[in-house]
């Protein structure tokens, strides 16, 4: 009797939580680049009231219920919407942003696009995060760019313009291709590669943590491209990386369908061990009242 109190009371739990992660995607159907979650549910563990004998019985046991095992988000492409917005960026196929707090630092993964400029022609996101890439420090003898891993500043810089451009031209406009390179058009008629936005890829993103923004952190366990201790950013196209869509964004993966279906099921199940629970306070009032 009171097992079976307690197996519904975990399944109450359990069954709240999957409700709650269903209604965190309807919430987010609009999001940029959101990926939906699932629920995983497993046993609890199970009392053995007999164990197996060497005749070959099975053992008797009752469960104690279900427990969450995990909540595992779902890295599906998202379908990609085009915005006309230069700055918006949709990655098609594997791999994230890289992007970095510029006051400590701290880098972070982001599928969501949505991009500008600020006030100096960095790239960053709508909380002020710089977008991380190749960065042109020079040019060497031969006339080859020579480049750090840095934030994407989308300007002609004494560091980044060639010398072969005239003397006094400034940008006029600009292009970032599939391969994330941003094509800088010059007054002259002239143009370069001034940068090349990077790419990271995971062998198990379910390591990466949600942080709020479309953020997510723990880069170093979700097996990044180029090992733990020292994360790869590769260019688009390249590493099994997806492409770089300019002028896109990626829209949520939710599948408002399933995610209804799932609240019914899930919601019936939460009544069914609500009902376990009344019927077993019946059963023990009747215990209760009965006289000798």
């Amino acid at each position: 009797m009171i097992r079976s109190l307690t197996s519904a009371v975990s399944g109450l739990q359990a069954f709240q939580q999957e409700i709650d992660v269903i209604g965190n995607d309807i919430a987010n159907v609009n999001t940029v680049a959101y990926k939906s979650a699932t629920t995983d549910l497993a046993d609890s563990f199970s009392q053995t009231l007999a164990n197996s004998d060497l005749g070959g019985d099975s053992a008797i046991q009752v469960g104690l219920g279900v427990v969450t095992a995990g909540v595992f988000n779902q890295f599906t492409q998202g379908a990609i919407n085009p915005t006309g917005v230069q700055t918006d960026m949709a990655v098609s196929g594997n791999g994230f942003f890289v992007v970095q707090d510029a006051t400590n630092g701290v880098q972070y993964v982001t599928r969501a696009g949505d991009f500008h400029l600020d006030t100096n022609n960095y790239l960053v996101t709508p909380g002020g995060l710089q977008v991380m890439g190749n960065v042109v420090t020079g040019y060497d003898s031969s006339g080859k760019p020579t480049t750090t891993f840095g934030p994407i500043q989308i300007a002609a810089t004494a560091a980044n313009t060639p010398s072969t451009v005239a003397s006094g031209a400034t940008m006029t406009s600009y292009a970032i291709d599939q391969s994330g390179n941003v094509d800088i058009t010059m007054s002259d008629g002239s143009s370069f590669v001034g940068g090349q936005i990077l790419l990271q890829n995971f062998s198990n993103p379910d390591g990466l943590i949600k942080q709020g923004n479309n953020l997510y952190s723990g880069i170093a366990n979700a097996g990044p491209l180029g090992g733990s201790a020292t994360p790869m950013p590769a260019a688009a196209q390249t590493n099994g990386l997806g492409t770089i869509q300019s002028g896109s964004l990626e829209l949520s993966n939710v599948d408002l369908s399933s995610e209804f279906a799932n609240l019914i099921s899930t919601q019936r199940a939460f009544q069914a061990n609500a009902r376990i629970i009344t019927t077993s306070d019946e059963m023990l009032q009747e215990l209760v009242n009965m006289k000798h």
